[in-house]
């Protein structure tokens, strides 16, 4: 009889309240575990399916395309600026999105729940993992951490020693945006034991006079399939040495989608950064 009336009183007790700190230092509570989930930031959708709660995303921004499953999802614009209208009609327990997004301050006028989180270097994802796992109630994200953390670990040592302290250019865009050495992707090459031409002082992903990279002269170069073409063309950098030798790593639009992304696939990112240093370092 004690029994029975214990677990009534379970079914009937209110699920379990939240309460956490997002990236802008304001503090969101939530009478349970959110179960409908707009996310839009890719970074975020994956960490979202890394946690195992890819069912509870109800729509995600254009950009989102990983893990297939997101694909068949409702799409809501642009991360920074995306469809207010048609995210109110999905009736989210919560938003998820960058910091930089204008989107915040008109859902949350209109009584919805946002978690503003931009994961940026190592540290941050690992920050922002423990907070979705908080938010998800999902009790192993440091878990899921520590195996990225040690398959970067594990592609670094996989590299000779012949490919330590080649110098790279890491050209995230061709205006051309650079991966500076404090940008995850930076952190990156540096455990991979390859020197960035870019340094910390630049900032993540300055915007670089393309003369910079002509004096800087590196030894292989990075490059999305996207930004590859014409790359001899760019005045002075047919004297590169990289261009010269042809120790070009073009990445695909898929691996370029890995390589950018500070989320749960940075060890992805670090096994093709180390097969590109194998394949193509002096």
């Amino acid at each position: 009889m004690k029994l029975c009336l214990w677990i009534c009183l379970l079914a009937v007790l209110p699920a379990q309240a939240l309460q956490l700190t997002d990236d802008r230092g304001v503090n969101v509570s939530f009478a349970q575990t959110p179960q409908r989930i707009v996310s839009l930031l890719p970074s975020l959708t994956e960490s979202v399916c890394e946690l195992g709660q890819c069912a509870r995303l109800v729509a995600v921004d254009r950009y989102s395309n990983f893990p297939d499953s997101v694909r068949t999802l409702p799409q809501v614009g642009g991360g920074l600026d995306p469809n207010i209208e048609a995210i109110v009609a999905l009736r989210p327990d919560v938003v998820l999105l960058a910091t930089a997004s204008r989107a915040s301050a008109r859902l949350e006028a209109l009584g919805i729940k946002v978690v503003a989180l931009e994961p940026k270097t190592y540290k941050d994802v690992q920050r922002v993992l423990g907070k979705l796992g908080q938010l998800l109630q999902v009790a192993d994200a440091e878990r899921i951490w520590r195996n990225i953390d040690a398959a970067v670990s594990a592609a670094a040592q996989s590299l000779p020693a012949r490919v330590k302290n080649t110098r790279v250019y890491f050209e995230v865009n061709s205006a051309p945006y650079a991966a500076g050495s404090t940008s995850f992707i930076g952190e990156t090459m540096a455990r991979l034991g390859v020197q960035n031409i870019v340094p910390p002082a630049l900032g993540p992903f300055p915007k670089l006079n393309p003369e910079f990279v002509v004096r800087a002269n590196p030894d292989l170069i990075m490059v999305g399939d996207r930004n590859a073409l014409g790359l001899e063309q760019r005045p002075g950098w047919a004297g590169i040495r990289a261009i010269r030798e042809k120790r070009i790593c073009v990445f695909t639009t898929a691996q370029s989608d890995t390589l950018v992304r500070p989320g749960p696939r940075m060890a992805e990112a670090a096994r093709t950064m180390a097969a590109c240093l194998q394949d193509k370092a002096p």
